[in-house]
Parts: C-alpha cells; sequence; structure tokens
C-alpha cells in the first residue's frame, strides 16, 4: 500500500514538473522602452509573445534604454534612429531588427510670443531681433532625441543655425517640458508626444508646427538589439519582434486600447492620450534610405563624428521582420 501511494503521489506531481521544466525551458529577453507615447505599446508585447519570458522595462528617455543596451542590463531596445546611428558613431555594437512607432513631435511657443502657427517668417524674424539684442530666443529639446533632431533639421532648412542664432537649452526628462515653457526658461520646445499635446491642452503653451520637412521626415522609433542576442537567442528575438507587428497591427486599430496603454504608463488622462495618438503613426518598416539621410544630417548639425552609412546598412537585419511580416525586405523600407 505504501509502495502505491508512492507511486500514485510520482505520478501526480508528473504535470506540475513537466509545467515548471516548460517554464524554464522558455527562452528570456528583456525589452526597454522610453515612457512616450510612441513607446507604449511596447508593454503589450508580451501578450502576443507566449513562446518565450518576455520582461519589458520602461526608461525615462531613449539615452537611458540604449545605455541599459550597450551595458547588457537588457536585451532589445526601443531607441531613434538618431540613437542607432549615435551608437555605431561610437563603436557600439547594435542591430536594428525592426521600426515601432513614427510622428509625435511637436514645436510650441511660449504663449506670450507674438508669433502665429507655421509663421516661420515672423519666427525668423523674431529670433533676429533677439539675437541683435543680445538676447536670443531660448530654444529646447531633450538633446540626442528624435524631437531635437527633427526641430533642428527643420530650423536649419528655414536658414536658422540652432548653435549661433539662437540659445540651445537641453531638457532631458520630456515631462519636465510644460514646467519649463510654463515658467518662462524657455520660448520655444520641440517636445515628444503625449507631453507636447499636454502642454497645449494645459495652456502651457501653443502650437507652433509640426517639425517634418526635414530629411528625417517623421522618422521615429527603431528597435536594436546587439549581436551576441542574434547569435545566442534568435527564437527569443522572432518572438519579439512578431509580437511587435502584431501590437502595431492591434493598436492602429484600437485607439482606445492604445489611449489606456498611454494613460497607464505616463500617468496623463485619457484627453491628452487620445490628442497624441493622432500625431503617431504604427510603422514596423525600417526605412534605409531615410535612414541614411537622417545620418548624413546628423553629421552636418555634428552629432556624430564620422560616415556611418557602412555600418548602418550592414547592421540593419530584416530577416526577423521578414518573418514576421511574411513579406520580402524591399516591402519592409529597405
Amino acid at each position: 500500500m505504501k509502495r502505491l501511494l508512492r507511486v500514485l503521489s510520482v505520478l501526480a506531481l508528473a504535470p506540475m514538473l513537466t509545467f515548471a521544466a516548460a517554464a524554464q525551458d522558455k527562452p528570456k529577453l528583456k525589452l526597454g522602452f522610453a515612457k512616450c507615447a510612441h513607446c507604449t505599446p511596447l508593454v503589450l508585447t508580451p501578450d502576443y509573445a507566449k513562446d518565450i519570458d518576455l520582461e519589458v522595462i520602461g526608461f525615462n528617455t531613449g539615452n537611458d534604454v540604449l545605455t541599459a543596451l550597450v551595458s547588457k542590463s537588457i536585451d532589445v531596445a526601443q531607441v531613434t534612429y538618431l540613437h542607432y546611428a549615435t551608437a555605431l558613431d561610437k563603436g557600439f555594437d547594435v542591430v536594428a531588427i525592426s521600426g515601432q512607432v513614427n510622428g509625435g513631435s511637436q514645436m510650441l511657443l511660449s504663449n506670450d510670443l507674438p508669433v502665429k502657427e507655421n509663421d516661420w517668417a515672423g519666427l525668423k524674424a523674431l529670433i533676429a531681433q533677439r539675437k541683435t539684442a543680445g538676447k536670443p530666443l531660448k530654444v529646447a529639446a531633450s538633446r540626442g532625441n528624435a524631437q531635437d533632431l527633427h526641430m533642428r533639421g527643420a530650423f536649419a532648412k528655414q536658414g536658422i543655425d540652432v548653435n549661433k542664432d539662437v540659445e540651445f537649452v537641453n531638457i532631458p526628462n520630456p515631462s519636465d517640458h510644460a514646467q519649463a515653457l510654463r515658467r518662462g526658461e524657455v520660448d520655444l520646445i520641440c517636445s515628444v508626444e503625449p507631453f507636447a499635446t499636454q502642454i497645449r491642452q494645459v495652456g502651457a503653451g501653443k502650437f507652433f508646427g509640426f517639425p517634418y520637412d526635414q530629411p528625417a521626415g517623421k522618422l521615429t522609433n527603431l528597435m536594436v538589439t546587439r549581436s551576441d542576442v542574434v547569435a545566442s537567442n534568435r527564437k527569443a528575438l522572432q518572438s519579439t519582434v512578431g509580437a511587435i507587428v502584431k501590437v502595431n497591427d492591434y493598436v492602429a486599430a484600437n485607439h482606445d486600447a492604445w489611449i489606456g496603454v498611454i494613460t497607464k504608463v505616463t500617468g496623463l488622462d485619457k484627453a491628452i492620450a487620445a490628442g497624441a495618438i493622432e500625431n503617431l503613426q504604427p510603422d514596423y518598416k525600417m526605412y534605409r534610405t531615410q535612414a541614411l539621410a537622417i545620418a548624413v544630417m546628423m553629421r552636418d548639425l555634428k552629432y556624430i563624428s564620422r560616415d556611418v552609412s557602412a555600418e548602418l546598412v550592414k547592421n540593419m537585419d530584416y530577416s526577423f521582420l521578414e518573418a514576421a511580416a511574411g513579406k520580402p525586405k524591399g516591402e519592409l523600407g529597405d
């Protein structure tokens, strides 16, 4: 009888042991993202990557995410095309594996400035006037993010030199942008969603324009990993990219879900989240030609010290995206 009980006990435990072993056998991956409206859909990816143990971690800025990737604290990072080019310029091991969401930039003015929406002539006249008076216009962004590059590119196209004609102010955390405008610490800021929409809705500043008329266009987010992760954890990377594609399709068709994710991650209300997604474009493609244009613009602006074009193209791995989307790379932005 005792022997029979022992056998029955082992048989009862067998399913539990099998389940535990299966859980342990799941590939593990850590994904980092910045807490902006573009990036928040990434918190949904574990629901679409059932065959792996995917942990999603939020960071304040894209710079923080990139640092975590190169220090091997995470395996996949949501950054921007600007971060990608910067990392290559510094010799970091980064491999681009998919796009994510584009857009999300707004230029906003202090309420006191006598400049109307999209009035570049009026803005240039004010900049010249303030420069002559020895009180240059204070222009802000979070240095190193996509909005900073979008703004600088738009200014350069209008003949405005951010380094000579205005005073640039770096405000690293986008959540601080509204208060900087409200307190009069800056005159113009290029911010990211949903904080840009927040500035308008709370009356901290007024809309000037979208900075998309420059070589980068609306190009913003990029998913990157390292070559060692590609070599050792390919199955998990494939599942992750597949999840990103599915999540992008989901939030593009279900704005209520996207609004809910934004409010959960950022703590901002639904009205701000709803306004933010009007300026966002889910897009998992990787745009090689535009990425090369961004690298050229970054070198011209002295954001990077050398031509990284060859590395930029070489380190774009379309294989995961091709498998996830069922399309050749020629249809995926290459």
